[in-house]
């Protein structure tokens, strides 16, 4: 059964999401990184090249040639999909195929429709059995 981690209190959503992706790039597992707005995909492929000045964070989007060799896959649609590591949505609905995924990362936003949207992710998976490990995060 897939493991589902919920992030809060981290401030920025995409800031968090980069440093939970680096941390598990780090660990050597491989992460797609999912949402259905186009424009969020984008933002965050973005962050990846700039955040840190030292650090780099191999990824591409799906559809590219090199995704099944890359540890970060993007992607705004699922298409094929290349391993069944990790996922961290980034969308406001659940994924429909996350459960195909060994883990599931959620990250709550600061804002009042991304709490709600997240309030209603989270009673998405416990309604049907899933158990979720929430991870109180320091506002950075």
């Amino acid at each position: 059964m897939t493991e589902i981690d919920f992030y809060s209190g981290g401030g920025d959503k995409l800031h968090t999401a980069y440093r939970l992706v680096a941390k598990a790039v780090r660990q050597d597992l491989k992460l797609m990184v999912y949402s259905l707005d186009a424009a969020i995909v984008e933002r965050f492929d973005k962050l990846l090249w700039t955040f840190s000045p030292v650090d780099f964070i191999p990824h591409c989007r799906t559809g590219n040639k090199l995704a099944s060799v890359t540890p970060v896959v993007l992607g705004h649609h699922y298409g094929e999909l290349l391993h069944d590591d990790v996922l961290l949505n980034l969308d406001i609905e659940y994924p429909p195929f996350f459960s195909r995924f060994q883990r599931l990362i959620e990250i709550t936003g600061t804002t009042p429709e991304d709490t709600q949207a997240a309030r209603k992710r989270y009673r998405f998976y416990k309604d049907r059995g899933y158990e979720i490990r929430h991870h109180k995060l320091g506002m950075v």
